[in-house]
C-alpha cells in the first residue's frame, strides 16, 4: 500500500476551493447581522458544516454561497434561541419566590437566598450555566445531557462538577444579604 503526496484528496481540495471562494462573502453575511467578533465564530461553524456535509454543497460557486448563505441563517438563529434561552433561564432563577407561594407571607431569608442565587448564577459562564441547566432544570442524566452537548459524559460530569463549584463560589463571594434580610422587617407588618 502507497501513499499518495502529490496533494491534498479531492475532498479537501474542493473544500479549500469552496473556503476559498466564499469564506469573504459569508462572513460579510454574517457581519450584517451579528458583531463582527461573533461573525467569525459564525463563518467558522458554517464552514464546519459545509465540511460535514461536503456532498451536499452546490458545485457551482453562487449555489453554493447561497446554501452557505442558508447555514449561516440557521446558525444564526440557533444561537439567538440560545441566548434568549439563557437570558429566560436567568429571569426565571430570580423570580420572586412569593409568585408561587401564599400571597402576603414574605420569608426574608428565603428572598435573600434567590436574590444571592441569581446574582452568582449571571457570574457564570453561559457553559457552567447549560450543564447545570440540564441537570437540574431539564432533569437529565450525565450521559443524555452530555449527548445534548455534544460531549461525552465523562466531560459532561466533569462540567458539572466544575459548574457546581463555580456556583458555591459565586455565591460565597457575594456580599451575604440574607443576615441582612434576616434583620430587616418584612414591609407590612408592624413591631
Amino acid at each position: 500500500m502507497s501513499i499518495d503526496n502529490t496533494g491534498p484528496p479531492a475532498r479537501e481540495r474542493r473544500f479549500t476551493a469552496l473556503f476559498s471562494a466564499t469564506y469573504p462573502a459569508v462572513l460579510r453575511f454574517a457581519e450584517r447581522r451579528v458583531h463582527s467578533s461573533h461573525a467569525e465564530d459564525i463563518a467558522a461553524e458554517v464552514f464546519v458544516v459545509a465540511w460535514r456535509r461536503l456532498e451536499d454543497v452546490p458545485t457551482q460557486v453562487d449555489d453554493a454561497r447561497a446554501w452557505l448563505f442558508g447555514v449561516a441563517r440557521l446558525t444564526l438563529m440557533a444561537s439567538i434561541r440560545g441566548e434568549r434561552r439563557r437570558q429566560a433561564l436567568a429571569v426565571r432563577i430570580s423570580q420572586d419566590p412569593t409568585a408561587h407561594g401564599q400571597v402576603g407571607v414574605l420569608d426574608p431569608d428565603l428572598v435573600a437566598r434567590r436574590v444571592d442565587l441569581a446574582r452568582a448564577w449571571s457570574r457564570l459562564s453561559a457553559v457552567h450555566q447549560e450543564a447545570l441547566a440540564l441537570t437540574v432544570w431539564d432533569g437529565l442524566d450525565a450521559p443524555r445531557a452530555a449527548r445534548v452537548l455534544g460531549i461525552s459524559p465523562v466531560a459532561y460530569r466533569l462540567r458539572l462538577s466544575r459548574a457546581r463549584r463555580a456556583l458555591r463560589a459565586h455565591t460565597k463571594a457575594l456580599p451575604q444579604t440574607s443576615t441582612l434580610a434576616a434583620t430587616a422587617t418584612p414591609r407590612g407588618s408592624s413591631t
